[in-house]
């Protein structure tokens, strides 16, 4: 049977058996395809992939590999300069307009905080994912691998964290979104942007407390609900320093 020997590089070794880890290893095929399947048979989607060597030459997904090939695989890159390599998508993957699988609803919240574009849906058909990440340019961030492996999908991310707070400064540091921040522009209920509001025209919608505390409002031009500087304002702004910087 034919092989083909692999070395994967920086985090996208987080989707390899321990073994395979920070090592090459070598897997037998009964036939070989394209190098995208083989990428993607040994566990890591083809949108974590920026760039790959086949024998020291600079391949696209369609490639056909040969018995004995060497395979290297590389993440998106930060800082080094492959401009003379085949980059694997015509345009850049950090987009900062988002779209979010059913089981990150808090993750959305806290990109919206910070300012970014980003839709999530209670319940949408992974078609549908795939479709408006597709045709509006949204990275589509996810925790599901088999979603991640789907033909059509190029602009999407694969979320290690569990937690919320810990997916937020995740995000922010694999994207190095830092430089992006608008917080405290977007509803973080329904991702409309805020805008000032006078007070008279929101005053029936206050809680007396806030009458008699605070003078400046935003209100969200989507759904209406209306923001003050209560005291939960200062926590968030702590957090959104610490997250500027991760």
């Amino acid at each position: 049977m034919p092989k083909l020997t692999f070395r994967l590089y920086r985090e996208l070794n987080d989707f390899l058996p321990k073994p395979w880890r920070q090592c090459s290893f070598t897997r037998e095929f009964t036939a070989l395809g394209s190098i995208k399947d083989a990428i993607e048979s040994v566990g890591v989607p083809h949108t974590e992939v920026d760039l790959i060597l086949v024998n020291g030459e600079s391949v696209d997904f369609a490639f056909i590999p040969r018995d004995g090939d060497r395979v290297s695989v590389y993440p998106l890159f930060e800082s080094l300069d492959i401009s003379s390599v085949t980059r694997l998508r015509p345009h850049p993957l950090r987009l900062t307009a988002f779209i979010l699988d059913c089981h990150l609803g808090r993750l959305a919240r806290y990109l919206r905080l910070l300012g970014f574009d980003s839709l999530f849906y209670g319940h949408c058909a992974d078609e549908r994912l795939v479709e408006i990440s597709r045709q509006q340019h949204r990275i589509l961030l996810t925790r599901d691998l088999n979603l991640l492996k789907r033909k059509a999908l190029t602009h999407a991310y694969y979320v290690r964290a569990t937690r919320p707070l810990n997916q937020v400064q995740e995000v922010v540091r694999r994207l190095q979104l830092q430089s992006g921040f608008e917080p405290f522009s977007r509803c973080t209920v329904c991702n409309g942007l805020l805008e000032a509001v006078e007070k008279k025209e929101i005053w029936a919608l206050l809680p007396e407390s806030s009458r008699r505390r605070f003078d400046k409002y935003a209100r969200c031009a989507d759904c209406g609900k209306v923001y003050w500087k209560g005291s939960h304002y200062t926590r968030m702004q702590r957090l959104v320093e610490q997250l500027r910087n991760s």
